[in-house]
């Protein structure tokens, strides 16, 4: 079956209302032309007051300068692409449009354009994901949680929410690992004091209290990626030693470079992998959680179960 085209969902919930306003959703692009529809839709005035935001919007983090930049544009040409809400209450939640409703408060706006569908939990989740995803708002960390709730809260897997939102099911997988990092790693990815590069390498390491030393080791150093490879590697060994455990036997370069391989081969099954190499041999560990998370490695892997 084709893979779904990313967005074909929020295009038919938006109704074709134009295309989307790019990443800084300037107030000055033209209005898209009215779209009919069966049910004669009419974009509507409504008080500010009566929006809120959606509980399920993954975007958490709104950068104060490109909402002022937004707010002062909104005082000259006003909004020119209505928000879309759904009915909730005695008011309404945004599906799609949070930033220009903050920015509209900030321009002191008494009344928001909205266009106004029913839609369920389920139908917002996904849209607002597409929407975010679409535009490239979301950081690595809100999309890992768009994913995780995506899956969680709707029983999916993580090949059917890749389906979903028009994404590969091994991007899905490597977004989720990153909620593997602990609360203040997770804040380094979001904030960009660390790359997603630097997170996957520090994944490699088992506790918590490694990953975070790791992490303040590359911070107060400065480590690019392939650094953080070499500094990971030493961690390992060291705790192996501590463990009672024989160090491998190979130089520092070449442990780098089997980190990387790891890494690699991780992303490619999307689970946990221990690469053991010295001198041309050794052997890769893949571990799995369930009988359905080893038929999705196999599936992978090409091996088809009779």
């Amino acid at each position: 079956m084709a893979k779904p085209v990313l967005g074909r969902g929020l295009s038919a919930l938006l109704g074709g209302a134009g295309s989307p306003v790019g990443p800084a959703e300037n107030a000055l692009q033209a209005p898209p032309p009215p779209a009919p529809s069966d049910g004669g839709e009419q974009v509507r005035r409504v008080p500010v007051a009566r929006v809120r935001p959606c509980p399920l919007q993954p975007r958490k983090d709104f950068s104060p300068e490109s909402l002022q930049e937004l707010a002062d544009s909104i005082k000259e040409q006003g909004i020119v692409q209505p928000l879309i809400v759904r009915p909730q209450g005695e008011g309404f939640e945004i599906i799609a449009g949070e930033r220009r409703w903050r920015a509209a408060q900030m321009a002191g706006l008494a009344q928001v354009p909205v266009i106004v569908r029913p839609a369920d939990d389920r139908a917002v989740l996904e849209m607002a994901l597409i929407e975010n995803l679409q535009r490239e708002n979301l950081n690595a960390i809100e999309e890992a949680h768009g994913y995780a709730q995506l899956i969680g809260q709707f029983q999916l897997t993580q090949e059917e929410a890749a389906l979903k939102v028009g994404k590969s099911r091994a991007v899905v997988a490597n977004a989720l690992r990153l909620l593997k990092l602990t609360p203040p790693l997770q804040a380094f990815v979001r904030d960009g004091r660390i790359s997603v590069g630097h997170a996957k390498v520090i994944l490699g390491l088992a506790s918590p209290q490694e990953q975070e030393l790791a992490a303040e080791r590359i911070l107060k150093k400065s480590l690019n990626v392939r650094q953080t490879e070499e500094l990971v590697s030493a961690l390992q060994n060291k705790t192996g030693e501590q463990n009672g455990q024989r160090a491998r036997p190979v130089l520092q370069g070449q442990d780098a470079h089997v980190a990387a391989v790891q890494t690699k081969i991780q992303e490619r099954f999307g689970t946990k992998v221990a690469l053991r190499y010295h001198q041309g041999r050794g052997a890769i560990e893949i571990k799995f959680f369930s009988d359905e998370d080893l038929e999705r490695i196999l599936n992978v892997a090409g091996i088809k179960m009779d």
